[in-house]
C-alpha cells in the first residue's frame, strides 16, 4: 500500500481544474441548502396569509436556488470528469512508458494479466481520488462553516448541535470506516489482478489445458480468484453501509436537537417562528455535505491499494539506464562491434554473455549458435540495448556529421531508441497484431504504400500467398494470428523489418517453432534476404550457414570456436560435430557423403 500523500498527489496534473470543480460542487450543495431553507421559511410564511408581495422575494429565491443547483452541479461534473480523463491519460502513458523501459528484460517480474490489470483497472480505479476523495472534504470544510454561521446567526443552540453532528460526521465516521476499509480494501486489487491473470492464462492456454486435461484445475484456480475478489468486495459493501447507516443517524439526532432547542427559543421570542422550519430541516440539507465522506474514506483506502500496484510498476528500475546526455547517433553506414562484452539477466547471480568479441562490419552477415542457454538471446538483447553490459565495450562505429571527426559511440552512451533505430530485431515470437496485414506490415513503417507492402512480402516468399487471399492486404490476421501458420507469422515479421530498413539486422532464432522443411526454406529465404546486409543470425539450426562470413559458437555465454563454415568443418570441433549430428538426424545421407566425414 502506498501513502496517502503520494496516492493523492495523483491529482497534481489537473490541481486548477479540481479546484474549479470543487468550488462549482460547493455551490450546487450551497444552493442546495439554500433551497431547502428557502422553501422552509416559504411554506412557513405562507400559513400565515400574507401579501403576496411578502413572499415574492422568497419565490424568487426558491427558483433561483433550484436552477443554480442543476446548474452548478452539472459544470461540477464536466470539469471533475474532464480533470479525471486528464488524470488517467497522463498517468496510463507515464505507466506505459516505464513498461516500455522495462521491456523485454524486466517484464517478467510481472504476470501478464496482473500487469493488464494494473495498466488498465488499477489506473482507472485512481479517477476516484480526483472525483471522490478530494472533493467532498474540500466540499464539506467549505460549505459546512458557511451553513453553520448562517445557522448560529438564527440560534447559536441550534448551530452548537449541527456543528457537533457533522464534526462527528466528518471526523469520527470516516476515521472507522478507513480503519474497517483498511480490512476490507486490503486484498481487493491483488484479488482482481489475481483474476485477470488467471483469466488470461486460462484463455491464452486453451489449447494446451485442453489436451493435457488441466482446464478443470485451471478453471477452479479462476473460480478461487473470482470468490475472493467477491468476497472483499462484499465487505467492502458492509463498511459503506456502516458508514451511511452512522450517518444517516446522526443527521437524524441533528433534526430532533435542533427542534428541541428551536421550540423553546420560539416560545421565549428569540426565534421567530417562520424560522423553526429553517433550522430543523438545514441540517438534513447539510449533511448532504458529510454523507459522502466515509464512502470518500474508503474510497481513498481502495486507490491506495491500486496506487501502490501502479506504482511498484513505475518504480522498477530498468534493466539499462538512460544517459542523461545522448550522444549522436554515426552516420550510415555503421559497424557494430562488441569487445569482451559480459551482461546478465536482471536478478540473475552468473553471466549470461561473458567476454565475447563480435564484429558486424556493413554487408557482413555473423551466425550465432549454440545450444538452450549458451547466452545467443541475452547477447541479441546486448546489442540492442535491451540489457547492458557489465565488461567491455559496445559501440557503433561510422560516419561522423558534417565538421567532425569520425569517432566510435558507445551503445551506453546513446538513447535505447536511437539504437534501435538503427539495430532492428526479429525475435522467435514476433507479435502480430488482431488487425489488417497491412496495419501489421505498416509497424515497420507507418507510410509505406500498398506497393511496397507487397514487394516488402514478396521478399520474404509470400507473394502467391498475398495474391490468394481475396481481401489481400486488408485481410484480418485474426485474434492470435489463427488465420496465418507459424511460417507465415514469422515471415511477415521478416517483412515488416525488411520495411524499417535497419542497417543491422538481429534475427533471433526466426525458423524456431516451424518444423524441419519450413525452418530449412525460411532459414534459405533469409540468408537470401540479407545478402550484403549487417546481419546478426542467431539459431541452433546449421543448414545454410555456408553463406555467411563468420559463424560464432556458444557454450555457456563464451565463444569456444569461430570461423568460417569451412574452416569450422576443417578443424573437427564442435561446430563440425553439430552439423554431422544435423545432418543425420535431418537428412538421409548417401554412402559418399558418409565417406567424406572427417
Amino acid at each position: 500500500m502506498t501513502g496517502v500523500g503520494r496516492t493523492l498527489s495523483i491529482a497534481r496534473p489537473a490541481a486548477g481544474r479540481l479546484a474549479v470543480a470543487t468550488l462549482l460542487g460547493a455551490g450546487a450543495i450551497g444552493a442546495a441548502i439554500g433551497l431547502l431553507a428557502t422553501s422552509a421559511w416559504l411554506i412557513s410564511r405562507a400559513s400565515q396569509h400574507p401579501s403576496e408581495s411578502a413572499l415574492g422575494l422568497a419565490i424568487v429565491g426558491v427558483q433561483f436556488f433550484a436552477l443554480s443547483r442543476g446548474l452548478l452541479r452539472y459544470g461540477e461534473r464536466l470539469v471533475g470528469h474532464d480533470a479525471a480523463f486528464r488524470v488517467l491519460a497522463d498517468l496510463r502513458t507515464r505507466v506505459y512508458r516505464c513498461l516500455e523501459t522495462l521491456a523485454p528484460a524486466g517484464l517478467p517480474a510481472f504476470r501478464r494479466g496482473d500487469l493488464l490489470s494494473r495498466l488498465v483497472q488499477d489506473v482507472d480505479s485512481l479517477q476516484d481520488v480526483v472525483l471522490r476523495v478530494i472533493p467532498p472534504f474540500a466540499i464539506a470544510g467549505v460549505v459546512g462553516a458557511t451553513t453553520v454561521g448562517v445557522v448560529w446567526w438564527l440560534l447559536p443552540a441550534s448551530a452548537l448541535i449541527l456543528l457537533g453532528a457533522l464534526l462527528l460526521a466528518a471526523t469520527v465516521v470516516p476515521w472507522l470506516t478507513g480503519a474497517l476499509a483498511r480490512r476490507s480494501e486490503s486484498g481487493q486489487a491483488a484479488a482482481r489482478g489475481e483474476l485477470a491473470a488467471s483469466v488470461v492464462d486460462l484463455v491464452d492456454g486453451a489449447p494446451e489445458l485442453a489436451v493435457f486435461g488441466a482446464t478443470r484445475a485451471q478453471l477452479g484456480r479462476v473460480s478461487d480468484a473470482d470468490a475472493e475478489l467477491t468476497r472483499a468486495a462484499s465487505a467492502s459493501a458492509d463498511t459503506a453501509g456502516i458508514g451511511l447507516a452512522l450517518t444517516t443517524l446522526l443527521a437524524g439526532l441533528a433534526t430532533w436537537g435542533s427542534l428541541v432547542v428551536g421550540v423553546p427559543a420560539v416560545h421565549s421570542g428569540r426565534l421567530d417562528g417562520t424560522l423553526l422550519a429553517v433550522i430543523v430541516l438545514v441540517p438534513l440539507a447539510a449533511f448532504e455535505l458529510v454523507v459522502g465522506l466515509p464512502v470518500a474514506t474508503q474510497t481513498l483506502q481502495r486507490t491506495r491499494q491500486s496506487a501502490g500496484r501502479v506504482f511498484a510498476v513505475m518504480d522498477t528500475p530498468p534493466p539499462v539506464s538512460e544517459p542523461t546526455a545522448p550522444a549522436t547517433l554515426p552516420a550510415l553506414p555503421v559497424e557494430l562491434r562488441a569487445e569482451s562484452v559480459s551482461t546478465r539477466f536482471p536478478g540473475q547471480p552468473t553471466r549470461a554473455v561473458d567476454t565475447v568479441d563480435v564484429t558486424v562490419s556493413p554487408g557482413r552477415r555473423v551466425a550465432v549458435i549454440g545450444p538452450s542457454g549458451a547466452g545467443k538471446s541475452a547477447l541479441a538483447q546486448m546489442l540492442l540495448r535491451f540489457l547492458p553490459y557489465e565488461d567491455g565495450s559496445v559501440v557503433l562505429d561510422g560516419g561522423a556529421p558534417a565538421g567532425r571527426p569520425p569517432a566510435p559511440t558507445e551503445l551506453a552512451a546513446l538513447a535505447g531508441d536511437e539504437v534501435r533505430s538503427v539495430v532492428g530485431l526479429v525475435t522467435q515470437d514476433a507479435h502480430i497484431f488482431d488487425t489488417t496485414l497491412a496495419a501489421n506490415l505498416r509497424v515497420g513503417r507507418h507510410d509505406a504504400s500498398d506497393a511496397e507492402l507487397r514487394a516488402a512480402l514478396g521478399r520474404v516468399g509470400l507473394a502467391r500467398w498475398l495474391e490468394e487471399l481475396p481481401a489481400g492486404l486488408a485481410t484480418e490476421v485474426g485474434g492470435r494470428t489463427a488465420r496465418l501458420s507459424g511460417g507465415q507469422r514469422q515471415r511477415v515479421a521478416v517483412a515488416r523489418a525488411v520495411l524499417a530498413e535497419f542497417p543491422v539486422l538481429v534475427l533471433d532464432e526466426p525458423a524456431e517453432h516451424l518444423d524441419q522443411a519450413a525452418a530449412d526454406a525460411m532459414t534459405a529465404d533469409l540468408l537470401s534476404l540479407t545478402s550484403g546486409r549487417s546481419t546478426v543470425l542467431i539459431t541452433h539450426r546449421l543448414a545454410g550457414l555456408e553463406a555467411v562470413d563468420e559463424v560464432l559458437v556458444l557454450d555457456g555465454g563464451r565463444v569456444v570456436e569461430r570461423g568460417t563454415h569451412d574452416e569450422l568443418m576443417a578443424a573437427g570441433g564442435r561446430y563440425a560435430d553439430l552439423w554431422w549430428r544435423e545432418m543425420r538426424t535431418t537428412r538421409t545421407m548417401s554412402l559418399d557423403e558418409r565417406s567424406f566425414r572427417p
